[in-house]
This record gives C-alpha cells, sequence and structure tokens, in this order.
C-alpha cells in the first residue's frame, strides 16, 4: 500500500477539518478533527452527539478512544 493511501495518513491530512464518527455502539460524532494519534484515537472540537440521527448533546472538546470506533467519515453531509 501506498503511503499516501495509509488511513493513518489520509486523517492526518484532515486536520482541523470537519469530521462524523460514528461508535460500535451506534453513536455519532461530529466536529472539527484537532488531533489523531497511532491508534486512531480522536479529539473532537465543537463535537455535537447524535443519536437515531437526532442531535443529543453539544458537548464542546471531546476524546473518542480509536477502539471503540466503526467508521469516520472526512466529509461528512450536514444534518439537519
Amino acid at each position: 500500500m501506498e503511503p499516501s493511501k495509509k488511513p493513518l495518513n489520509l486523517l492526518l491530512k484532515k486536520l482541523n477539518d470537519r469530521v462524523c464518527i460514528k461508535l460500535k455502539n451506534g453513536v455519532e460524532y461530529e466536529g472539527k478533527m484537532v488531533n489523531c494519534d497511532g491508534y486512531m484515537n480522536i479529539v473532537l472540537e465543537d463535537a455535537k452527539e447524535y443519536r437515531n440521527g437526532e442531535l443529543a448533546a453539544s458537548l464542546g472538546s471531546l476524546v473518542l478512544r480509536g477502539s471503540n470506533i466503526l467508521y469516520i467519515s472526512i466529509s461528512p453531509q450536514e444534518k439537519s
């Protein structure tokens, strides 16, 4: 696999961009990704929590553990 195609390299290029992260328990978080490490732990700012597609909470800063992440969307669609 080419170095530029590795998932972590792609995430690092998207620092300070908005992302949507879905956890294994079905909860989604959307916010500005400000940090990511080799374990795919993610730090979000201006984070919002969505449950069943509905806004559940506005959280501010948030750390998500990489082992709980199901997927990361680097170009999320706006939620209503």
